[in-house]
């Protein structure tokens, strides 16, 4: 196996949760659990066993299969998400003065996400049924601003672009949402923590991106505590 093969079969062997954890990569990739079965040669019913936590966790063997099923799946469909992963690819759960990343061990959607933070929706409430997200990252929204240079804006998106951005001292949120609007890419979900007054232009731009806007004064440490947990 190469590097991002034994990363991902590394978080699956060492999770708490290994079949939550293939079913997030197994979306990730966007591969049914009929592709998958075709491709290792087993039942959907097993890959759906392993998934849901009803069989003993998967063994070394079967999570090379595994994985070596989904890049191969992937590289005939063009190699979109290797490209993608590849190009964002850095340890989860990093810590800097600028931003804190974290994968979920499993994708959740993006209303059961705004219920969990306490999320009040300032735009496109819609589109929050069908995304699903794989983590999310919380950015010093000032820092990033003044410090951060335009090249290392990706490093935000940690191993997926399928995740929510939380911004921290925002004043209206004009300015995270005009940096949103320029860069080549998106998260597919803006949160704005303890904001008083939302600035309409912020809303408006969120509008056109079509990205769901959220507002929460939950207290950092307990978005952080509940997030964790997924």
């Amino acid at each position: 196996m190469d590097g991002l093969k034994e990363r991902v079969a590394g978080e699956i062997a060492l999770s708490d949760s290994p079949g939550s954890a293939m079913k997030k990569w197994r979306e990730l990739f966007g591969v049914t659990q009929v592709e998958l079965a075709k491709q290792i040669k087993i039942s959907t019913s097993t890959i759906s066993d392993y998934e849901s936590n009803r069989r003993l966790s998967p063994g070394v063997g079967v999570i090379r299969r595994f994985v070596e099923a989904l890049f191969s799946i992937d590289e005939s469909k063009g190699s979109t998400v290797r490209q993608s992963l590849d190009k964002f690819s850095q340890k989860t759960e990093e810590q800097t003065p600028f931003y804190q990343i974290h994968d979920f061990i499993a994708p959740i959607s993006g209303v059961d996400f705004a219920r969990i933070i306490e999320g009040k929706v300032l735009s496109n409430p819609g589109y929050l049924d069908s995304l699903k997200l794989f983590g999310y990252t919380r950015v010093d929204s000032l820092r990033i601003i003044l410090e951060m240079s335009p090249s290392e804006y990706p490093k935000l998106f940690g191993s997926t672009t399928e995740r929510a951005f939380i911004f921290e001292h925002v004043s209206t949120g004009r300015s995270p949402l005009v940096v949103i609007r320029v860069a080549p890419i998106k998260p597919k979900v803006v949160v704005l923590h303890n904001v008083t007054t939302v600035d309409k232009l912020a809303i408006k731009l969120a509008q056109v991106e079509k990205i769901p806007l959220l507002a929460t004064k939950l207290d950092i440490k307990e978005i952080d505590s509940r997030l964790s947990k997924i």
